[in-house]
């Protein structure tokens, strides 16, 4: 993928590296301080005397910032500069994380969650504009270098928690400071490392817009093939317990949610290499609907083999479309519209991941069956694979919506 006719000559190998490794650590700050909380939830529920909706609650309310606070993120990467914006996010999470460890109740925990989503959510429109101005001929491999960063972060998060943070830092409370110093460690890394050559592009945005396009067919076609695979991804976490559990099937619910998400690292590794050349074509995001609506049978009605194989699929289907699509506002907008774009699709997009799973609950409770909690998702991975062919010759498309 090249770079646009108005950059300037490609950036030397520290340049790269620099650019790279800044890259890798911002995305696991998107992830790191949201998935150190399900380990440690029964703690939580037991110390503060949760029922199930407190809980429910807890555990949404990074969903609905990262939709809502997408578009705050665009405001400031419009008035400081994505670096900037980037800077403060990160700042944010820690302190939100941070304030979640000596919250005394559950609504100071719900008000500093608060804290963090919002984040994440703002940090999220900014890594597009970034990848950009950084690696601004290498944009496929930038942003495969920082999901990759994300995926790494969901996963570290979940498999050092219980056996490693808690008990260091004495308990879950401990657990939530140790994680906000990561992040605090990242920002001052990135503050001091970030390359600067390209600070016109990464600082300032020149026009000064911030509004999401809402009119733009763009924006909601990639919005909504984002949601389907955000929906999948969140939907299937939620329910596969419950679903494996009513299903006589208890045994397989650790096993299926670890491949599940182990299985997005290696779409990551892969695409490390090839995300830019897949990024506008047509056939993978296709191939990735069908294939996840195959896997999802599977899911439903396999063997406990299928169901794990299954489970491995999805994620990585997931994980693939995830990298390929975050790759999209960066390449299709103008260089000052990346963050507008990248905001609307995120509030589109994690939109889907709230509503879906309340409407999987609907359908399993109107039908009486546990199965029917994936009709939704099923539909949704065709929607993917209908969509997809829009991603042809939208090149010009885009370009044309960011001028009216």
């Amino acid at each position: 993928m090249r770079a646009p006719p108005s950059s300037i000559e490609a950036p030397g190998l520290g340049h790269l590296v620099t650019a790279v490794a800044l890259l890798w650590l911002a995305g696991t700050g998107l992830r790191m301080t949201i998935l150190a909380v399900p380990p440690v939830i029964p703690m939580i529920r037991d110390d503060l005397a949760l029922s199930a909706t407190e809980v429910g609650i807890l555990t949404g309310i990074p969903s609905v910032l990262f939709a809502l606070a997408a578009i705050p993120g665009s405001l400031l990467i419009a008035r400081f500069g994505a670096l900037t914006t980037l800077l403060v996010g990160l700042l944010a999470t820690a302190a939100g994380s941070a304030l979640r460890g000596v919250a005394p109740d559950i609504w100071l925990l719900y008000g500093a969650t608060v804290v963090t989503g919002f984040g994440v959510a703002v940090m999220q429109p900014s890594l597009p504009p970034l990848v950009r101005a950084w690696l601004p001929d290498r944009i496929g491999f930038g942003t495969a270098v920082y999901a990759n960063g994300l995926l790494v972060g969901e996963v570290a998060a979940v498999a050092i928690t219980l056996p490693v943070m808690v008990p260091l830092a004495g308990g879950w409370r401990g657990s939530f400071l140790a994680w906000a110093v990561p992040c605090v460690a990242i920002a001052l890394l990135i503050a001091v490392m970030a390359p600067r050559r390209r600070a016109d592009a990464a600082t300032v945005v020149s026009n000064r817009k911030w509004w999401p396009d809402w009119k733009s067919g763009l924006l909601w076609r990639i919005g909504i093939m984002f949601g389907t695979v955000n929906a999948m991804y969140f939907t299937t976490n939620a329910f596969i317990p419950e679903v494996l559990t009513r299903t006589g099937r208890p045994d397989l619910i650790s096993l299926t949610l670890t491949v599940l998400n182990v299985g997005q690292i290696p779409a990551s590794l892969i695409l490390l290499a090839v995300a830019g050349r897949l990024v506008r074509k047509v056939w993978p995001y296709v191939a990735c609907g069908l294939v996840s609506f195959v896997a999802l049978l599977g899911l439903m009605f396999g063997s406990p083999a299928v169901i794990v194989i299954s489970s491995i699929v999805i994620g990585f289907c997931d994980a693939t479309v995830l990298i390929l699509i975050f790759a999209l506002p960066t390449i299709l907008a103008r260089p000052d519209d990346v963050h507008r774009l990248a905001a609307g699709m995120f509030t589109i997009s994690y939109s889907c991941a709230v509503i879906t799973p309340i409407l999987s609950g609907l359908a399993w409770d109107l039908s009486g069956e546990p199965l029917a909690a994936f009709v939704p998702i099923l539909i949704g991975a065709l929607l993917l694979a209908a969509l997809a062919p829009s991603v042809t010759g939208i090149r010009h498309h885009g370009e044309a919506e960011g001028r009216g």
